[in-house]
């Protein structure tokens, strides 16, 4: 799957969620490690927790073997590493205090 089609993937499965404020950063000429960032907001621990879930269960489905998956039981930011793509799936107050967007933006 191209890097493209992942990331258009894993917004899909985040949206089917009702993850907010959604953000796709092309990092290709910044990082070595992925192509894309996906960064979402979820309304509580168990609301970040399912996101990541669903993204996790949803590539499994199509053959997609997540390389790894960090923050699940903590639930404040959990990412999904997909290769091309990493998804982070964040509570506001984390999303606030680490503001990824303009690390990476």
């Amino acid at each position: 799957m191209e890097s493209t089609e992942l990331l258009e993937f894993a917004v899909d499965k985040i949206d089917d969620m009702k993850a907010r404020d959604i953000i796709k950063l092309d990092v290709r000429e910044k990082s070595n490690i992925t192509d894309y960032l996906v960064i979402c907001s979820g309304n509580s621990k168990r609301h970040v927790q399912s996101i990541a879930e669903n993204v996790n269960k949803e590539a499994k489905a199509i053959g997609l073997e997540p390389l790894g998956i960090e923050g699940q039981t903590g639930g404040e930011w959990v990412l999904v590493d997909l290769g091309d793509v990493v998804v982070h799936v964040m509570q506001d107050q984390s999303r606030d205090f680490y503001q990824l967007e303009k690390l990476w933006g």
